[in-house]
């Protein structure tokens, strides 16, 4: 019991950042989607907060939402895919969100530190990046 409770062996790592890439990708996936499926309503009261126009903040944050989302899920280019969610979180976090309470910002910053969490350590060994990565010996 004691081994279980207070293993760090690698195979319980890597299962664990499985869970929450996968767990926190999807998640943001349902915030991706329905930007896509009502583009044009979403266009007409999306914020601006750095000043590129309604159209290119809401396809900036459409990329990051749902296209790298599901990139992070599968765990490919993890690295590369998280960069825009980072961006994108800290711009909700710091910016649109910057004078409220901490209630309006705190699934934000959760998920901004989520996937800051994923871009130190990577996806770990149950993602296609890791498959990729393997090489072969013939």
């Amino acid at each position: 019991m004691k081994r279980l409770l207070f293993s760090t062996r690698i195979y319980a790592i890597d299962a664990a950042l499985l869970l929450l890439r996968v767990a926190a990708a999807l998640m943001m996936v349902t915030h991706g989607w329905p930007k896509i499926a009502n583009f044009s309503e979403y266009l007409n009261r999306f914020a601006d907060p750095l000043g590129l126009g309604p159209a290119l903040s809401l396809q900036g944050t459409i990329f990051a939402e749902f296209f790298c989302a599901i990139l992070v899920a599968l765990g490919l280019l993890t690295r590369l895919a998280v960069i825009p969610l980072i961006f994108t979180m800290a711009v909700v976090v710091f910016i649109v969100h910057g004078a409220d309470a901490f209630g309006d910002k705190e699934l934000s910053l959760l998920y901004l530190v989520i996937f800051s969490v994923l871009f130190i350590t990577g996806p770990g060994k149950y993602s296609l990046d890791k498959k990729i990565g393997r090489k072969s010996h013939f």
